[in-house]
């Protein structure tokens, strides 16, 4: 038994649909089926989940927002007539995102959260109401309904551990269920919602519930690459990789997957199969525990800018008992997290998403760490991007870095710092933004292009 996904692209139009029905029915294995919300039919396309979320701001701030409105239902009445599905459909899918804009605006958050679970919500309702009309059993299941309970946190909800409990009896539903994905309930009842591209993580949450054997995850590209195919031009399509190294790349940048969302499937120790829903026959990437392909030390190669980097130095840091914590106090107290601390014996360095902060926390921070640990040096660098280099293998093999740091080198990238973790599945770099893309091609030649 299969659980599939399909991501908005996936569900933009009636054609789209229409695939996604013949694929779905082909393997009679394929009984529970995850769905987003209307992604872009072309380039300039605006998401449904975006016009939700500016629909529901206007709300919330009390303007008109009957554009908007009329623009979220317009997509879905396009597909529900191209699908030739009837009025009660669209009468469904109007009424109940009327009733949401309209609903308790007291809290902001948990507001958002009901408009933006809307997009999945109604999506869910028209696909089932399509494989109905088709011929085929299939019903529409709510969140709430099904037992799938996350914590109050809207906008970043985690699962509860007796929704997997609650899913397994879906089990005992006849035909195909169609379940919306990005959103769950508190106990309380309200609706919290996953982080974006979160209906992922509702797939691997079901995969997990009902113990699925495979969690197919249907998207618009033929399989995970190597390397990001705007950075390098028809790079190496990925046959496998382990879900610490597909972890690895989702933090790093590969907009495959989002970099949370395969923990469910991971615990339960389920293959997810990624497919291009354009070109089912192909066999696309599959991500397993241990994989046996192995092509050399790294798997792939991903980047992501928006970084800024923290230098501290201080003589006999390494002799201060408890300077550590100090420095992550100063975080913590101006709400900061950091990605990455690689330390020497008088220095040490945070990384951190400089969309954190602003200049007047900047410069708070900065004084603290300056003042508060006496500091000889603090330094903020911006700008910095982190290209990650992935492979299990790697702790089998002699010398990745040094092939990598010559590569670099030889690019004329300057390396503004590495830092390789204690399992050896991943090396960062950090270089400057404007160097990323160079560094990234420079070291997929390393370890693709030479072979």
């Amino acid at each position: 038994m299969k659980v599939i996904k399909f991501g908005g692209s996936s569900l933009a139009s009636a054609t789209q649909l229409q695939k996604v029905y013949k694929i779905v029915v082909d393997d009679p294995k394929r009984k529970f089926v995850v769905v987003s919300a209307p992604g872009k039919r072309f380039a300039d396309d605006v998401k449904v989940t975006d016009l939700l979320i500016d629909c529901g701001a206007k709300h919330l701030l009390g303007e008109a927002a009957s554009d908007l409105e009329e623009a979220v239902l317009a997509r879905y009445a396009s597909i529900a007539d191209e699908l030739g599905l009837g009025e009660e459909v669209m009468a469904r899918i109007t009424r109940d995102f009327t009733e949401l804009l309209n609903s308790d605006k007291t809290n902001p958050d948990r507001y958002m959260d009901r408009i933006k679970a809307s997009g999945e919500d109604n999506n869910a309702k028209m696909i089932a109401a399509f494989f109905r009309r088709q011929g085929t059993e299939a019903h529409y299941v709510n969140p709430k309904d099904a037992g799938l309970f996350v914590t109050d946190e809207p906008g970043n909800a985690q699962v509860l551990p007796e929704s997997y409990d609650n899913l397994y009896k879906l089990l005992d539903r006849d035909g195909i269920v169609v379940f919306p994905g990005f959103f769950g309930y508190t106990k309380d009842g309200e609706i919290s919602t996953f982080s974006r591209s979160g209906s992922d993580i509702t797939g691997a949450i079901v995969a997990n519930g009902v113990k699925a054997e495979v969690y197919e995850n249907f998207t618009d590209v033929d399989a995970v690459y190597a390397v990001n195919p705007s950075i390098v031009h028809k790079p190496n399509a990925i046959v496998e990789l382990t879900y610490r190294e597909m972890r690895e790349l989702s933090y790093a940048g590969f907009s495959v997957f989002h970099d949370e969302a395969l923990v469910p499937a991971f615990q339960a120790g389920i293959p997810v199969q990624i497919k291009n829903t354009n070109r089912p026959e192909l066999p696309g990437t599959r991500v397993i525990h241990r994989r046996e392909n192995t092509n050399g030390p790294v798997v792939g190669i991903a980047s992501d800018g928006g970084f800024c980097s923290i230098y501290i130095t201080k003589y006999l840091m390494n002799r201060e008992i408890g300077f550590g914590r100090k420095v992550l106090e100063i975080l913590e107290d101006a709400d900061l997290t950091y990605e990455h601390m690689p330390s020497g014996i008088d220095d040490l360095t945070i990384i951190l998403r400089e969309n954190q902060m602003d200049r007047q926390t900047e410069t708070t921070v900065l004084d603290r760490l300056k003042n508060e640990l006496a500091s000889d040096e603090v330094i903020i660098e911006h700008g910095i991007a982190l290209v990650m280099v992935v492979g299990e293998a790697m702790k089998h093999n002699v010398g990745t870095t040094a092939r990598a740091s010559k590569a670099l080198s030889e690019a004329h990238v300057n390396i503004e710092m590495i830092n390789q973790g204690s399992s050896e599945v991943s090396i960062m770099f950090g270089v400057k933004e404007d160097q990323e893309k160079k560094a990234v091609r420079a070291l997929y030649n390393e370890f693709f292009d030479a072979k």
